[in-house]
């Protein structure tokens, strides 16, 4: 892990999430689409090498960011009902608006480990979806969303497609009307 500022980014490709950190803190956590069984996404540790930005009109999106091994790269996507599955033919596609909520915060150099599972490579969950951690309990594996600036919990329910009742029943003791950035919901 790296401290300070530096950000890098850990992509579980059986959660199907990819978590975006800086320093030790979590950034963000966004679903993503992986390689199919036939065309896998290259599980090892990479950085990122180039970027561009896109028009969109194509598998890739609006935004491009390669990785150091050849032909494979983070990207947005022309099918966002394709986010969540395994469908690439190895890259790691987005939702067009979260990369390019990330794209300018990544700067070439980036570090990316890709992780068969939700541990690997010496990467670990944050405290607050590791089993065994008697707050969370019953909440190991859940997908999460970390707030950002003005954001609502309605908003997050319509982007994360549940309702507010289900964001409150997941995360107990949630006041709808004080949600704040940087605070992580549990959204399924």
């Amino acid at each position: 892990m790296l401290s300070g500022g530096s950000y890098y980014i850990r992509i579980s490709l059986t959660e199907r999430n990819l978590y975006l950190y800086r320093g030790e803190q979590l950034h963000g956590a966004y679903r993503v689409a992986i390689g199919k069984p036939s065309t896998p996404s290259p599980v090892g540790s990479w950085t990122i090498v180039n970027k561009s930005v896109l028009s969109g009109g194509t598998v890739f999106g609006t935004r491009w960011m390669g990785l150091s091994i050849d032909n494979y790269g983070i990207h947005g996507n022309n099918n966002p009902s394709l986010i969540g599955k395994a469908v690439s033919l190895g890259c790691i596609r987005m939702y067009n608006q979260d990369i390019e909520s990330i794209f300018p915060l990544i700067p070439i150099g980036t570090p990316v480990e890709i992780t068969p599972g939700a541990r690997g490579s010496g990467f670990s969950l944050p405290p607050y979806q590791q089993k065994g951690d008697p707050e969370n309990a019953g909440n190991y594996g859940k997908r999460i969303h970390v707030v950002k600036k003005g954001e609502t919990l309605w908003s997050i329910a319509k982007r994360c497609m549940t309702n507010v009742e289900r964001l409150v029943s997941l995360n107990p003791g949630i006041n709808p009307d004080l949600i704040y950035p940087g605070q992580v919901l549990y959204v399924s």
